[in-house]
């Protein structure tokens, strides 16, 4: 690869489809570069102790991605040598398990690659106009309820028995009915 066709890259996507971390971590590789750092999230089973079914996203796109681009321009004025930066958040259902946002970064040495992943995630989820939900099952609360009513215990054994329980969780300062801040 000649010298001028490595120039540094920002690759921001925000899509419905199952994230790849192969595909991001290609993007940013680089023959100048010897570390690639990424940070995955993923959904996981649990939530202040009560049981997950999914996380659902939902983004102020068009402000998202320019909010993102804003980050991997501060990142490149703190870490100057940071190479390429990929950031690619899921929207819609994420079911346990499976990636919400990959974030990959590249640079010569991994001190530079490693913070600047770390400020990218610590930043998008402080600042990004991007909304989560969780979906929690409420089968505890069900047998709760029907213990105290009746004082026996009441057993929840059939998927249509269940409440889903759901909330959103935005960042600080941004609500999913005014997007712009408050």
């Amino acid at each position: 690869m000649e010298e001028n066709e490595d120039v540094p890259k920002d690759f921001i996507k925000l899509k419905s489809e199952k994230l790849s971390v192969d595909e991001v971590s290609e993007l940013v590789v680089s023959p100048y570069c010897g570390a690639v750092s990424l940070f995955i999230g993923t959904t996981r089973n649990n939530f202040e102790g009560k049981k997950v079914i999914h996380l659902e996203y939902e983004a102020y796109t068009s402000m998202a991605e320019t909010e993102i681009g804003k980050i991997c321009r501060d990142v490149r004025q703190k870490w100057p040598s940071v190479k390429h930066i990929a950031v690619h958040h899921r929207l819609g259902v994420v079911p346990i398990t499976e990636a919400s946002v990959i974030i990959a970064v590249s640079s010569p040495h991994r001190a530079e690659s490693l913070e600047a992943v770390m400020y990218c995630i610590n930043t998008l989820k402080a600042s990004v106009p991007i909304w989560k939900k969780v979906a929690i099952i409420l089968l505890q609360l069900c047998a709760e309820l029907g213990r105290r009513n009746t004082g026996q215990r009441v057993q929840v054994t059939s998927t249509t028995n269940f409440l889903q329980g759901l909330f959103w969780i935005s960042p600080p300062g941004l609500s999913r009915t005014s997007p712009v801040g408050a």
